[in-house]
């Protein structure tokens, strides 16, 4: 599979996981698209997928075939029968280029009209916060809180968040989005927002806020 992924231009290899732990830690620190097996150790790929409330695109691959039903009632966007040939595994792939069009980072919206915000649940409300009010949103637990001029704390997760967000919005922290235009200065390993805010910059994604201001 690697070597498909290789060859095919507008594919990048994020990570290769030894089992399906290794794939939520790499779920939670970026957005991506899934090439997932099915047969792995402590927990299966159709069992990783029910764990998930944000799921990405997904290609699930496996020697099988009784597991297909399964996978698609997960919606899988494709389910590759091993062994594949390279013409099929390109199919899978244009799947996922066809049904959705991806934006940037991984982020996965359908392309019909802008959304100028993103509904959240706060207490026993139904807030609309827009992405233009947003300056940062903080991890928080299982809660995040959103910055605008108010704050709002939502259950849910930074990952499956920042999944919500247009590509103004940058993961600069395991524990920090920004909106990359409210940013008045980078000092060292800090980012400068308005009203005196001060956010660390994690080391893991120095090298792309840098090159996301071009200084990388």
């Amino acid at each position: 599979m690697e070597t498909y992924i290789q060859q095919i231009p507008n594919l990048s290899l994020v990570a290769s996981c030894k089992d399906a732990f290794e794939v939520m830690q790499v779920l939670a620190a970026q957005n991506v698209d899934v090439l997932l097996d099915i047969n792995m150790p402590k927990l299966s790929g159709l069992s990783l997928l029910k764990t998930l409330q944000m799921k990405p695109s997904v290609i699930l691959t496996t020697a099988y075939p009784e597991y297909a039903l399964e996978g698609f009632e997960l919606s899988v966007t494709d389910y590759l029968l091993k062994p594949f040939s390279l013409e099929r595994f390109i199919q899978a792939v244009q799947k996922v280029e066809t049904n959705t069009k991806v934006i940037n980072q991984g982020i996965i919206i359908n392309d019909k009209e802008p959304i100028s915000g993103v509904f959240v649940k706060s207490d026993k409300q139904i807030i609309k916060i827009n992405f233009e009010a947003i300056e940062y949103v903080e991890a928080y637990g299982n809660y995040i809180k959103i910055f605008t001029p108010q704050m709002v704390l939502t259950p849910q997760t930074l990952s499956e968040f920042i999944t919500k967000l247009p590509h103004q919005f940058m993961r600069i922290h395991k524990s920090y989005v920004v909106d990359f235009e409210k940013i008045k200065m980078i000092e060292g390993n800090l980012i400068h927002l308005q009203h005196d805010v001060k956010l660390p910059i994690g080391k893991s994604f120095k090298k792309d806020v840098l090159e996301r201001v071009q200084l990388g």
